[in-house]
């Protein structure tokens, strides 16, 4: 998928040029700023196969945009920071982010995270539509709609609720959800399970259609 169009938002002029020539380089299209207003307005505008943010940004920072952003895009996002604290992945995963990367990191590295994103978003998903709760998930359209609404998801979530939903009923295990999703921590699988029971369960605290089975992992119980 090099023909992919991927914001940028970096508030360092030296980091924003080299990630702009860098992933033009490797055949991607990139639209490149320095403060996260700007990416709104790009995000409002135009259509985006995926984003980087700072988080260390002056003003709004790559976290509060992302939170900002979240509940109106569902774009996949790679966070970028020079704080190498484990908290600040997990917070970025809760507030949607798809994938973390800590500064100083190779470009290399980040060009290999950005192309197994677009190739999971791009992949298509054999399992059968499912209904959880009364809503529709169509694995095939990456999309879970209550009647006429689409209720969003982001790329993570998608993978996540792709892979339970082909085999409903059954554990499936951190491990493996982790491998689908990309995310490689069971810390970030359970973020993004209770964000999703949040989407798709009457009572979060006591879900009913993504269950825990301990010392495995998760199942998904359909209607």
């Amino acid at each position: 998928m090099t023909d992919a169009h991927i914001l940028v938002v970096d508030d360092d002029d030296r980091i924003r040029d080299l990630l702009k020539r860098f992933l033009m380089r490797a055949g991607y299209r990139v639209t490149a700023v320095s403060q996260a207003a700007s990416a709104r307005k790009m995000l409002q505008t135009m259509a985006f196969d995926l984003a980087i943010f700072d988080i260390m940004m002056p003003g709004e920072d790559g976290l509060s945009l992302l939170k900002a952003v979240r509940d109106e895009i569902d774009t996949p996002v790679i966070l970028l920071t020079a704080r190498g604290d484990p908290n600040d992945r997990i917070e970025g995963l809760r507030r949607g982010a798809d994938d973390y990367l800590a500064k100083p990191f190779e470009p290399e590295e980040l060009e290999l995270r950005v192309a197994a994103i677009l190739r999971r978003s791009a992949r298509d998903v054999p399992a059968g539509e499912v209904y959880i709760a009364g809503m529709r998930f169509d694995p095939d359209r990456s999309e879970l709609n209550q009647g006429d609404k689409r209720v969003r998801l982001t790329e993570s979530e998608t993978a996540l609720l792709s892979r339970l939903a082909a085999n409903p009923g059954d554990p499936v295990s951190r491990e493996d959800l982790a491998e689908a999703t990309g995310s490689g921590l069971d810390r970030a699988i359970d973020v993004q399970v209770t964000r999703l029971r949040r989407k798709i369960e009457t009572d979060p605290r006591e879900p009913v259609h993504l269950q825990t089975v301990r010392g495995v992992g998760y199942r998904l119980i359909v209607d």
